[in-house]
């Protein structure tokens, strides 16, 4: 028997034979089986903000403000926006179009625009952060949009870190998605777990 994680409600409007998706998902997902990176920060009072679908994905658990999206562009400019504000915490942005969009679609030249139009306000982020603070971009799996099929493809996330404070570094390849939560929780809350990175690309880590 398969477990169930989520339900994806995906509205569309249109004709039979002509439907066209709307930018109105909604995620109904069964609460994380354990403790995340999320409650402990939450826990730590740290405030956690998910911007896109983040809070549908964790059932809202340890999500203290939530932004729903509509694009790519909606999400950049939430976050960009964010990264103005004074203050200590993690902001989690999930930019879906690259996933729903283009990559399940099989759309080659959409996702060549989503990502140039990602670069084009990418400088602007990084031009916010602050001397104290990390930028993380990676991604949760593989969604090559020239394979065949619409599935999720198997290539290794990559993870790019940038701020300030960085230094450059290869990470070399992860044994686990868990190493970017360690790195968060190093960040944020001083902690030594397992897998963290954060003394490889902190100046004056170890």
């Amino acid at each position: 028997m398969l477990d169930v994680g989520r339900v994806i409600a995906r509205p569309f409007i249109g004709e039979s034979g002509a439907y066209q998706r709307t930018p109105n998902r909604h995620d109904y997902s069964l609460e994380p089986p354990g403790t995340t990176i999320l409650d402990r920060l939450a826990a730590a009072g740290k405030p956690v903000i998910g911007v896109g679908k983040i809070s549908d994905i964790f059932a809202a658990r340890g999500i203290s403000q939530s932004y729903p999206i509509k694009n790519n562009r909606d999400g950049m400019e939430r976050t960009i926006a964010l990264a103005e504000q004074e203050g200590s915490g993690l902001v989690f942005t999930n930019l879906v179009d690259f996933d729903m969009k283009y990559g399940h679609r099989r759309d080659v030249t959409g996702y060549r625009d989503a990502l140039e139009e990602f670069d084009s306000m990418l400088p602007d982020l990084l031009g916010k952060l602050r001397e104290d603070e990390l930028l993380i971009i990676t991604a949760d799996h593989g969604c090559d949009p020239v394979f065949r099929g619409t599935d999720h493809t198997r290539e290794y996330i990559p993870i790019l870190a940038a701020g300030p404070a960085i230094q450059p570094c290869a990470l070399g390849v992860r044994s686990t998605f868990a190493d970017i939560a360690s790195t968060v929780a190093e960040a944020l809350l001083g902690t030594t777990d397992e897998g963290s990175f954060a003394g490889q690309i902190l100046q004056g880590g170890a």
